[in-house]
């Protein structure tokens, strides 16, 4: 299963972690991990590399977190976005992704 969750601090949002696999199909064929992970990583290469905001990832085997301390509006409607694409699957895929928010 997919585990994702968001972290907020007050109404911003400031990161996110996605773990796991959803053993929806096999390896290289999951649609549903390569919508997530193309989204999560989508998110963090446009806030570091297209807006030039500072977010520091961390990328392992089935695993990335990214959390950034900014309050562009830019960046919270980039992590909104996410937020609720993955939230969107979520609901279409509830037995291969669990979303959930965290206050921090």
């Amino acid at each position: 299963m997919i585990r994702a969750t968001f972290y907020r601090k007050g109404n911003k949002l400031c990161g996110f972690e996605i773990s796991g696999h959803s053993g929806y199909a096999e390896q290289g064929s999951d649609i549903i991990c390569a919508s997530v992970s193309s989204a999560a990583y989508m998110a963090v290469n446009t806030v570091t590399e297209i807006i030039g905001d500072y977010g520091e990832a961390t990328v392992d085997e089935g695993y990335l977190e990214f959390i950034t301390e900014s309050d562009k509006s830019e960046v919270q409607a980039v992590l909104k976005g996410l937020e609720l694409h993955v939230k969107a699957l979520a609901e279409e895929y509830d037995e291969y992704i669990l979303c959930k928010e965290k206050t921090v």
